[in-house]
């Protein structure tokens, strides 16, 4: 996405990819993994899947911003072939630090953006794709990825996984906070706690989240927006569009015509 926000402010969310973004003017202020973070013109963002944040201006003229997602599979391709290894032993990379300040790593992301949006060829994509994520894993990644859980056995990660693991399954379904607990094995207030502690987002922000993953999903595969919100389990269109629009900062619509295209096989 190639995009100017001024007031619009991001709902915390996650991805299930790794985002790279570079801001070309204004600043954005935005909260990961316990702090304020500020990314100004010329910096780079780098959120691992399931990093939770938000986002909003943090200047009076808002910020210009490109970002891109790479999926973990994608990664782990690049770095077995970079690397020579084989697949399955490639150790994914976990980016500490949210921005960076790194020109190099500027050049790169933009050129791997202008080659995805600009229509370039496939080799030419592969290239950018190549350089863009050997510069990252080399100069800003610690690996392998560091598990964001508490030690195995601890009450608070158990609990919270057994939740997630509810939540996962049963996504579009509403579900009750005593049935959740239940799961958890834990009262109501210890696991809200035990889940954010460890996941950095309620467990209703968690459901809503594999839920817009779920229609995202759906608008891909051509699916108009209606069947995706009553198939991924929003109360209604309305309600789809509005979360949409607060996590991914475009419409339901906007997104089905730009990204369908390009990631649906050709006839």
């Amino acid at each position: 996405m190639h995009a100017h926000f001024f007031s619009h402010r991001f709902h915390p969310h996650s991805h299930d990819a790794y985002s790279f973004a570079v801001t070309e003017a204004g600043a954005q202020r935005f909260r990961c993994r316990g702090a304020t973070r500020t990314s100004g013109a010329g910096m780079v963002m780098a959120f691992n899947p399931d990093d939770p944040h938000d986002g909003e201006a943090a200047a009076d003229l808002g910020y210009k911003y490109r970002i891109m997602h790479i999926g973990p599979d994608v990664v782990r391709d690049v770095l077995s072939d970079v690397g020579t290894v084989d697949r399955d032993r490639v150790a994914l990379p976990l980016f500490d630090e949210p921005v960076l300040s790194d020109p190099v790593l500027r050049r790169a992301l933009l050129g791997l953006h202008t080659a995805l949006v600009g229509g370039a060829g496939p080799l030419v994509r592969d290239e950018w794709l190549t350089a863009t994520v050997s510069a990252m894993v080399r100069r800003t990644a610690t690996r392998p990825v560091r598990a964001r859980t508490l030690p195995a056995g601890g009450a608070q990660a158990g609990a919270a996984r057994r939740a997630r693991a509810l939540l996962q399954e049963e996504y579009a379904l509403e579900i009750p906070a005593d049935r959740l607990a239940a799961a958890a094995g834990c009262s109501r207030f210890a696991l809200y706690r035990a889940f954010r502690a460890e996941y950095g987002m309620a467990p209703s922000d968690f459901q809503r989240q594999l839920r817009l993953r779920r229609a995202r999903g759906l608008l891909v595969a051509g699916c108009s927006a209606a069947e995706a919100a009553a198939e991924a389990g929003f109360a209604d269109q309305s309600h789809f569009h509005r979360w949409f629009v607060r996590c991914f900062g475009v419409t339901p619509g906007t997104f089905q015509r730009a990204a369908g295209p390009a990631l649906r096989p050709a006839s």
